[in-house]
């Protein structure tokens, strides 16, 4: 049987691996075993952190309309806000309530109103 020459097939993944990690710092960049390993514990924490990504955005946005709704006694809180805008059928999202807050305050006073009629 003739031998078969594996350099180029085993190069190419490599060099895959290699252009994955080739901003992770010292032996991370260089070895391939430890590159590997890298690599494969890179993709499982993006893997977590997208789930952990929106669990963090939502509370920021809880938090954000929270707070300008205390500062500016609409209601007494979030938690009485959200039940009232479900029963008068006012369907935004959090994250649309989050930048009206921030940015028009008005308009969080003309979705109160709506609300408390």
């Amino acid at each position: 049987m003739t031998r078969v020459r594996r350099g180029y097939t085993a190069r190419k993944r490599r060099t895959k691996i290699h252009l994955f990690a080739s901003t992770f710092i010292g032996t991370h960049s260089r070895l391939t075993r430890t590159t590997t390993q890298e690599k494969m514990r890179a993709l499982v924490s993006s893997h977590r952190d997208r789930g952990r990504q929106k669990r963090d955005f939502r509370s920021l946005w809880i938090t954000r309309i929270n707070a300008v709704i205390r500062e500016n006694k609409v209601f007494s809180n979030y938690s009485r806000l959200i039940p009232n805008l479900y029963k008068k059928q006012l369907l935004f999202n959090r994250k649309i309530l989050a930048q009206i807050s921030i940015s028009n305050k008005n308009c969080l006073y003309i979705i109160s109103n709506k609300i408390i009629k």
